[in-house]
């Protein structure tokens, strides 16, 4: 590099961008001119490499004794290094050489680059001048500088082109190296491998068998052992090797990654036998029969190792078959029949075989001796995707004694290889049966009592005899007292695991049956069909059993049905009964003709996946049943809150109309012109309030001639008066609507922003009435109405969020009717009780529609504003604008 003091001679000094440009250009150059010096050296060390190179690729190194492969490795290291010498001559070239180099390639007279450091032979001023425009001139020839690539000029160092020779064997060697004979870069640095004999004679046939879960074909292995690669196969797969020909006597080794032998055994039904008679008749002739004779030697493959037989070798790369892993997908709930709701994820590479969940109690006593075992629970795992799935499992435990205690829930998963894994805990109450009938949840309790610690049966009878202390007060039903009666003794004569077990089931049956009689029957029927279906459809049962139980479900299904109708029939519609879904009988029906279709033509995975979805839709099915206790009076006390707003929707829609159609009259007076219909007020009269409040209406209808209203003969003064005297009804609305928002707050129900805005229009609305504007009223009253209805939909989906929140909490839990919409199980329609706020399902009309109305409405104005000739015509169109 040139200093800067340099730089800044001729034309430099007073160009700085040229002098930057020829910096650059010089730099350039310098780096070309040192690769010209450095190729030509270079070619030797490549020569080298290459032909070390192309003696691995045809695998010399492997064919030779290690003695020579030891020379030939001094030998290449030598000529490496001799090739490294002339290295020693190469210099970074100077700027003069690279200013030479860009003036020749350039093709550049007067050396324009060398001048711009060169000074006059005279220091005169006239040939300084002169100088200073000569490297201007030259200045200008600089910017085209191109430094070009390097020339090394390979050709005068190699004149007979022996540099082609190195390049074509090391294409041809590469080519090679992919061949079954091939050798291997490492070949020069390792011993070469035991030369072993095989004999051409025996034939070797040997192919690895993946086990059957993964899906995988068979892998069948050359037969001259050629694979370069290590063949990857899954864990625990088959390895068949089958030996004929020549001797087949012939040794079969699987040598493992550390270089341990194992030798792989004959299978005992192909190894060569030989009976008593035939060995006394040609003694012989064994060694021929037994040459003859195939055998086949078979191993699981767990670990990385290389097969060995007749000189060949095989070498395996053993996958591992990971644990599989499994996991809530949100947390475990209570349905609404009381089973447990669980939803998980599980995942595994090559599917989950089997996964359950492990429930234990958290609070155990080690001495107590429970009458059943720990429950059971095994989770629906979709087959068509059990790699990677989502599912969701609804069981029914309450019949369980540790129904209703704390337990430990861990989910576990479990693959063909008998691989397990296990999710994270999770504890909770075990959803238990919820008893209305607090008879029936005390025969529950004394069964809990001594099937949790048969120990403690003196315990239960103890309860049991405490029923029936004053039955005349406490068991209404002289059944429900033999029952109970007959359940003590069999309490106290009950001896052995049998007998315990048949006393438990009674005490539980008698419950069932004081709570629900013929339905819990009818449930129990239904939910052994379905399991007995799963069982078949798990073991793929023939399709006669599988027919045979679809009849079973068919009717317990329908006996089910029945038996819920029958007691829907007579349940009241509880305040939380909102509608989402409608679970119909043909929906049922339906769904069976499905699942028996699947599984006849032979997709057993699909229908055991709708069974599954079969009985979660029966588990979250919820029997009506009347209110009990404290949750009856709770639901008393919203119910009269709902008629309360029931009853100021109704008023403040009447409100609207008669403020409509007042409106509506004092703008026909006004287009006609008239002031003065009559003297007479009767609207007055009825617009005023009597004692309680009301508007006296009842002679409505009764005054006036041939179907006219009583506001038809006032005047516009009178009209807007009449107007005024509506602000009280409004006023007293809106005080109504303050004290039932009050009410819901002492109920721990937050009032809705609906109810809010209705409130704050109906005070406008008061104001607009107490000046007598009419049209603003409406439509102030219109959007108190809007506010009221959503108000009322808050309220009602609090209400049913608290009713739900309340599910399961003993025996004063409510079981009700979900999802019914005001239908019964079987989507029949029910007769609806309370107010009605809307039918959602009616279609609110839209811009195009509201427009329309308008025009016709202000068509039958103005042909009401010109003055019929006809009276007739004329009252027509005024009651066409009136809202009766």
């Amino acid at each position: 590099m040139t200093s800067p003091s340099r730089q800044k001679k001729g034309a430099f000094a007073f160009r700085p961008s040229l002098a930057r440009l020829v910096t650059t250009k010089r730099l350039l150059a310098r780096i070309v001119l040192f690769f010209e010096q450095l190729l030509p050296p270079l070619m030797p060390v490549l020569s080298v490499i290459a032909f070390y190179l192309s003696a691995s690729w045809f695998g010399l190194f492997r064919s030779v004794p290690d003695w020579l492969r030891i020379l030939l490795l001094i030998a290449f290291a030598g000529a490496f290094l001799v090739s490294l010498l002339p290295f020693r001559t190469l210099r970074w070239p100077r700027i003069a050489e690279a200013d030479r180099m860009l003036e020749e390639r350039n093709g550049l007279p007067h050396q324009p680059v060398t001048v711009q450091e060169d000074e006059p032979a005279f220091d005169t001023p006239f040939a300084r001048a002169l100088w200073r425009e000569h490297q201007t001139r030259m200045a200008e020839k600089i910017a085209a500088l191109d430094a070009g690539l390097p020339r090394p000029d390979i050709a005068a160092h190699d004149r007979f082109a022996l540099r082609a020779v190195p390049a074509l064997l090391l294409v041809t060697a590469f080519g090679y190296s992919l061949s079954i004979n091939g050798g291997s870069i490492r070949d020069a640095l390792q011993a070469a491998p035991e030369q072993v004999v095989s004999d051409p004679a025996v034939r070797i046939d040997a192919w690895v068998t993946p086990p059957s879960y993964t899906g995988r074909a068979p892998i069948y292995l050359t037969a001259d052992g050629s694979e370069q690669a290590p063949i990857g196969i899954p864990q625990f797969s088959g390895l068949t090797v089958r030996v004929s020909g020549g001797k087949t006597a012939e040794k079969v080794v699987f040598r493992k990654a550390n270089g341990e032998a194992q030798d792989i055994s004959v299978q005992a039904d192909t190894k060569p036998q030989q009976t008593a008679a035939s060995g006394s008749e040609q003694p012989t002739a064994a060694p021929a029969s037994q040459a003859l004779v195939a055998q086949t030697h078979m191993m699981k493959l767990q670990e990385n190792g290389a097969l060995e037989v007749n000189g060949r070798r095989w070498s395996f790369e053993v996958l591992p078959d990971k644990a599989p892993e499994i996991a809530f997908d949100g947390l475990p709930k209570r349905s609404v029949n009381g089973a447990l709701e669980i939803a998980f994820t599980v995942k595994d590479d090559y599917g989950v075989q089997e996964a359950h969940a492990e429930i234990v109690p958290v609070e155990t006593d080690p001495t107590a001796t429970p009458l059943y075992p720990l429950p059971e629970y095994r989770l629906d795992i979709p087959r068509r995707n059990a790699r990677d799935a989502k599912g969701v499992t609804s069981r029914n435990l309450t019949e369980h004694p540790l129904a209703g205690k704390r337990v430990r829930i861990t989910l576990v998963a479990k693959d063909a290889a008998g691989q397990t894994g296990r999710s994270p805990p999770y504890e909770m109450a075990l959803p238990s049966r919820p008893f209305n009938e607090p008879l029936a949840a005390a025969v529950a309790e004394e069964r809990q009592v001594f099937a949790l610690d048969t120990r403690k049966m003196p315990q239960a009878i103890a309860l049991n005899e405490a029923l029936t202390i004053r039955p005349e007060e406490t068991i209404p039903k002289l059944t429900n007292y033999l029952l109970l009666e007959s359940a003590l003794a069999r309490m106290k004569l009950a001896r052995g695991e049998d007998a315990l077990k048949d006393t438990a089931q009674y005490l539980w049956e008698i419950a069932l049956g004081m709570e629900d009689g013929d339905l819990s029957l009818a449930e129990r029927k239904l939910r052994e069909a379905q399991q007995n279906l799963a069982d078949a459809l798990d073991r793929n049962a023939p399709d006669a059993e599988i027919k045979k139980l679809m009849d079973e479900l068919r009717k317990a299904m329908q006996d089910y049905m029945t038996e819920l109708a029958q007691r829907m029939q007579n349940a009241p519609m509880q305040p939380n009964q909102n509608a989402q879904n409608i679970l119909r009988q043909q929906d049922l029906e339906r769904m069976m003709d499905q699942i028996e279709n699947l599984a006849r033509s032979g997709n057993r995975d699909a229908a055991q996946q709708m069974l599954s979805e079969l009985q979660r839709m029966m588990n979250n099915l919820q029997a009506g049943r009347p209110q009990r206790g404290q949750q009856s009076q709770e639901n008393s006390e919203a119910r009269k809150q709902i008629d309360k707003l029931g009853e100021i929707l109704r008023d403040q829609q009447k409100l609207m109309e008669q403020t409509f159609r007042l409106d509506q009259q004092l703008r026909d007076r006004m287009q006609r012109g008239e002031s003065d219909m009559g003297e007479n007020d009767p609207l007055l009269d009825e617009m005023n309030p009597g004692e309680n409040g009301e508007p006296q209406d009842q002679q409505q209808g009764q005054q006036g001639k041939e179907g006219q209203q009583p506001s038809d003969q006032m005047t516009a003064e009178q009209l807007r008066e009449a107007l005024k005297q509506l602000r009280a009804q409004q006023d007293a609305l809106g005080k109504q609507l303050g004290e039932l928002q009050k009410s819901l707050g002492e109920m721990g129900m937050k009032p809705g922003p609906g109810f809010g805005q209705a409130q704050r229009e109906m005070e406008g609305a008061g104001r607009e009435l107490g000046q007598g504007r009419g049209q603003p009223a409406v439509e102030g009253q219109g959007r108190a109405l809007e506010a009221l209805r959503q108000g009322a939909r808050d309220m009602m989906n609090q209400m049913m969020q608290a009713q739900q929140g309340q599910q399961g909490q003993g025996p004063n839990g409510q079981v009700s009717q979900g999802d019914q919409n005001g239908r019964d199980p079987l989507g029949r329609p029910r007769r609806p009780q309370g107010p009605d706020f809307g039918d959602n399902s009616v279609k609110v009309p839209d811009e195009i529609d509201v427009q329309r109305a308008r025009e016709i409405l202000d068509a039958i104005r103005e042909k009401l504003g010109n003055n019929p000739p006809q009276e007739m015509e004329r009252r027509y169109l005024e009651r066409l604008l009136d809202i009766q």
